[in-house]
């Protein structure tokens, strides 16, 4: 990658504050491309970093609220009831954002990075593919479940208000999620200036619609609700509860990709813990808990499916809206951070932003218009491998940025790809981070197979999540001595 550096001495409110002797840097690929700051994987200056905790929370509240959360609860719904189902989910919830946060919101709040700059310390300046890869493929992923929900729930607001029939079904997915791509695109041109307006635009609609759905659900099917027998339960009460705490972790870990490209717009990482927290970590379970009263009450948690039934045609018009609007959000808020973090690989350093958006979209339309139902129907499959990489990511950054650098990082050195840089390491790989993530892997899958969730003691104890993550963490730190007495990886 080619680094330029500005030589126009320290500059007061950016990096001269962060006690780390940088200059005020430039890069010439993003000035004669066009691109604004936000545009490119490099550190934001403080005074483009304009989101304070309310601006913050908004658009982590946007995100968090989509479709998916239907999905969770439903799984959820499998093993308990409402009252464990919701208990358990906010309880992963909650510990799946704190991996998160600890592991990305000190660096890239204090930096101005994002979450795949922010873990080139632990992996190396060519180790860079294992984060991109991480992040492409779960935002993709993610991306192609939301606006397959979107389609399906675009088709049954236009059956519902009577604009089309049966026969049209196929093709008005296609071209709903089609449209919902393009519209993608157009919000993303502006970069985050699009995000915080199509935020405050949802905001309220979101908040409001998303309760209203609840009220609906729990007043009208109550008897129901409480009569419900979950369809999976083993017969172990721990083995379910521990398993919805896990479901809830996995979802959370899923944050890791979009958290730092939103938390580098906030000031500092001290204003940011509140919004990722609260503005991500709470609405999870609080909207789950809609998919896991259906799935118990009706046997089905999709709110397009049902909302009609409930509400009647004017009020099951405005869920399926809700859902469109929840849905399209985070799907803006997932291409933008796939856009941000595929700067980091050389060869899409000079490519303009548009063709950058395209890649994180072009993959997503393809599979929605072509594969949804197979990708669809193996939703628990993609939790897992979320579970099975992003824990030990997470245990390997906390151990890292927290412990053993004392939370300072070489700025230079994060963009400089010479053997000679502080993050080369060994052909620019570091066999702690590696070595890490294999331990953190073969950890969770001896845990829990993540294709048929059969388990093996102590999961009903631990979860897979949380050892996987504590394992990786581990065995980094102990590898990490061997680097360090090489002189390797910039921790003196």
């Amino acid at each position: 990658m080619a680094v330029s550096f500005g030589q126009r001495g320290r500059v007061p409110g950016t990096f001269a504050d962060l006690g780390v002797d940088v200059m005020s840097m430039e890069q010439t690929t993003a000035t004669q491309s066009g691109d604004t700051a936000e545009e490119t994987n490099w550190p934001l200056l403080k005074s483009e970093r304009t989101w304070g905790q309310l601006e913050l929370g908004v658009v982590l509240l946007v995100a968090a609220a989509a479709t998916w959360c239907y999905i969770i609860g439903e799984y959820v719904g499998y093993y308990l009831n409402l009252k464990m189902g919701f208990a358990s989910m906010t309880a992963g919830s909650m510990i799946g954002i704190l991996l998160v946060t600890l592991a990305v919101v000190p660096s890239a709040g204090r930096y101005g990075i994002d979450s795949i700059v922010s873990a080139r310390p632990q992996f190396g300046s060519r180790g860079w593919i294992i984060p991109v890869f991480l992040q492409y493929t779960s935002i993709i992923g993610w991306n192609c479940l939301l606006l397959i929900f979107f389609g399906k729930t675009a088709v049954q607001l236009l059956l519902t208000i009577g604009v089309i029939d049966e026969s049209l079904s196929g093709t008005a997915q296609a071209i709903a999620t089609l449209l919902a791509c393009a519209v993608v695109f157009y919000v993303l041109l502006s970069g985050k200036t699009g995000i915080e307006r199509i935020s405050n635009v949802l905001f309220f609609f979101i908040l409001g619609v998303g309760a209203w759905m609840t009220w609906l659900l729990l007043s009208t099917k109550s008897d129901a609700i409480a009569a419900a027998e979950p369809a999976y339960a083993s017969g172990s009460l721990r083995w379910d509860y521990v398993t919805g705490v896990e479901i809830g972790i996995v979802s959370l870990l899923s944050w890791w990709p979009y958290i730092g490209a939103m938390v580098r717009v906030a000031p500092n990482a001290s204003s940011a813990v509140k919004p990722a927290m609260l503005g991500m970590g709470l609405p999870v379970p609080l909207l789950s808990v809609i998919g896991l009263a259906a799935i118990l009450a009706l046997g089905i948690s999709d709110p397009s499916q049902w909302m009609v039934e409930l509400g009647g045609v004017f009020y099951g018009s405005i869920a399926l809206l809700f859902v469109l609007a929840a849905n399209l959000g985070t799907a803006i808020i997932g291409v933008y951070a796939t856009a941000v973090g595929l700067r980091s690989v050389p060869s899409f350093e000079r490519l303009p932003w548009t063709a950058t958006l395209l890649l994180g979209l072009v993959p997503v339309a393809i599979i929605t218009v072509i594969l949804p139902d197979l990708f669809f129907s193996n939703f628990g499959t993609f939790l897992a491998f979320i579970g099975v990489f992003f824990a030990p990511l997470c245990g390997i950054q906390i151990v890292d940025f927290l412990i053993l650098r004392n939370q300072r990082l070489n700025l230079r050195a994060l963009y400089d790809n010479s053997d000679s840089a502080a993050y080369y390491y060994w052909a620019g790989f570091n066999p702690a981070g590696l070595l890490g993530m294999a331990a953190g892997f073969v950890t969770y899958v001896y845990l829990l197979d993540p294709i048929t969730y059969a388990s093996r003691a102590p999961y009903d104890f631990m979860t897979a999540s949380l050892p996987a993550a504590v394992i990786g963490g581990l065995v980094f730190w102990i590898v990490t001595i061997a680097v360090r007495g090489a002189g390797r990886g910039g921790y003196d």
